[in-house]
């Protein structure tokens, strides 16, 4: 069910209304506060607990954390959940609404790297590194290349299944993967986007595969 945010509603919860009808404007009152397009972010390929946020938005303190979700949450974009047994915790995701937004951060981000301001070296979690593949996928550098790829970042894992001059990735199993890699999310971004040597992480299955796939992820030009 989506919510209907009057402003009214909006200075109750201590939040300025832009008093403006464009969709980006509303936009901007949805997620325009600093750090919910993170969370957001965070939340694109699956349910996380609050300690696993923490842990991968380390400038966000708990209580500002708190507050984010509990924002998105009152706007239909996240909602509290609980995961089956054994584990019987509490996680927090993404509404069927709010993974629309999935795209539009793709785009954002894509449009952004180009700023000469932007520094890929600095920290990434496993959830931004995955979503930056996917946004920087090139099809055409792709061709007819054919491969499953799966990561593993600690206890998190990660497949990436690429044909048809596509992408497609989900948090999950990644048994039936043609190769692996195992490695910290920055390690691999440095290997996507900084130059470093792909024998810089570890690698378990077709070398071969796994050496043509880190070449798919060009980043734009920067502005001139």
């Amino acid at each position: 069910m989506q919510l209907k945010i009057t402003t009214k509603a909006r200075q109750k919860e201590g939040k300025r209304s832009y008093d403006d009808a464009c969709g980006l404007a509303h936009a901007l009152e949805l997620i325009g506060e600093r750090w919910a397009l993170l969370v957001m972010r965070e939340l694109m390929f699956g349910p996380r607990r609050f300690s696993g946020l923490r842990r991968d938005l380390p400038g966000i303190s708990a209580n500002v954390l708190s507050q984010r979700l509990a924002e998105l949450e009152a706007r239909g974009l996240v909602r509290r959940a609980k995961l089956p047994p054994p584990a019987s915790v509490q996680v927090y995701e993404a509404t069927e609404w709010g993974l629309e937004a999935a795209p539009v951060l793709r785009e954002l981000g894509k449009w952004a790297v180009r700023s000469l301001e932007h520094d890929p070296s600095r920290p990434v979690s496993h959830v931004s590194i995955m979503m930056s593949m996917q946004t920087m996928f090139d099809s055409g550098l792709a061709g007819d290349f054919a491969t499953k790829a799966g990561f593993r970042f600690g206890d998190v894992t990660y497949s990436a299944d690429i044909g048809d001059g596509r992408i497609d990735m989900q948090r999950g199993p990644i048994d039936d993967s043609d190769f692996t890699i195992s490695a910290e999310p920055g390690e691999l971004a440095a290997v996507l986007y900084g130059g470093a040597p792909i024998d810089a992480i570890s690698v378990e299955g077709d070398m071969a595969a796994a050496k043509r796939f880190v070449t798919l992820f060009p980043l734009p030009p920067k502005v001139s």
